[in-house]
């Protein structure tokens, strides 16, 4: 497992359920999850369905209070915007960061309160993939530095520049989510990085066969959710509760689609540790818990260390 990276998902979507609403507070998480030794620091977006903190604008503000860990959205929905407004946005917050950015994108998990997000903001729910797949080339494209005219299904405009270009040349990198035939290919064909919640490392193992295929290098990552207690009992209970809170869904109907665990810290390293086995190399954790402080101190002490061992003994 070389090269293992860790990521930490800040508490927006958490935050807002509880009734809180302070930026500061996150930002503070952000930059103690530096200070603890993790890799990433990400943020998710769902302005209607799961309403939460702007995700550029907070990491905006990390990007200032921090020096080293790399930002990324897990995941930014662009088909909710229109690309030269999102490619100016990713551009300077690249800039901010000093090329600390990783635009992790998604098309939309098929749901009714998903399609309900989209028709708020009068997008037509069943084109977002193509939509999404445009918006990155158009993006790409932008991020060039070059003068741009584009003329495609969904988008069309004339002689356009951005300023200030990204900090890298070319621009962030653009990791994908998503599992199953058509997602695979779309990763292989357009990303840098893969970012999905199979519920199993088997089929996560399985997914990665045709990631190794695509033509350009792709990161292969993982976002997960662990509750962490020594009672494995408490540990499922708090999962439920810190689930259904989040996605207004029964726990089983989550844990189907996504990959989530409760149970002691050795546990939980031992899980994660299956999916490095099965090819992950960037993990990106979310923690259910009540107390975000407290939780992201836990995993630090008890997960973190483990998974860096397992890392080093397997290199």
């Amino acid at each position: 497992m070389a090269g293992l990276k860790i990521g930490y998902l800040l508490p927006t979507r958490d935050q807002a359920v509880l009734g809180e609403h302070d930026p500061g507070r996150l930002v503070a998480q952000a930059r103690r999850a530096e200070e603890l030794g993790l890799d990433s620091i990400w943020a998710g977006d769902s302005p209607v369905t799961r309403p939460r903190a702007d995700p550029l604008l907070l990491l905006a503000a990390v990007a200032q209070t921090t020096e080293q860990v790399a930002l990324g959205t897990a995941v930014l929905l662009p088909a909710l915007r229109h690309p030269i407004l999102l490619a100016h946005q990713l551009a300077t917050l690249d800039q901010m960061s000093e090329g600390r950015l990783i635009a992790g994108m998604g098309g939309g998990f098929p749901h009714p309160n998903t399609e309900a997000q989209f028709a708020a903001v009068g997008i037509d729910f069943t084109r977002r993939i193509s939509r999404l797949a445009e918006s990155i080339e158009v993006m790409r494209q932008l991020w060039s530095g070059a003068t741009v005219s584009h003329h495609g299904a969904h988008f069309a405009f004339h002689d356009v520049r951005l300023v200030p270009p990204p900090s890298r040349p070319g621009g962030p990198p653009i990791w994908l989510a998503g599992s199953g035939g058509p997602a695979l290919r779309r990763v292989a064909r357009l990303a840098d990085g893969w970012l999905p919640y199979p519920p199993t490392a088997t089929t996560y193992a399985d997914e990665y066969r045709t990631i190794e295929q695509a033509p350009r290098p792709v990161v292969p990552a993982l976002y997960a959710t662990l509750c962490l207690d020594e009672d494995e009992e408490k540990a499922r209970k708090s999962l439920r509760a810190s689930i259904e809170r989040y996605y207004n869904a029964p726990l089983e109907l989550v844990a189907s689609i996504q990959a989530m665990f409760a149970g002691t810290a050795r546990q939980a390293a031992d899980w994660l540790t299956g999916y490095a086995a099965a090819g992950a190399r960037h993990l990106v954790i979310r923690l259910a818990t009540d107390d975000h402080e407290t939780g992201l101190e836990a995993f630090s002490d008890q997960v973190l260390p483990l998974l860096r061992g397992e890392a080093q003994s397997l290199e």
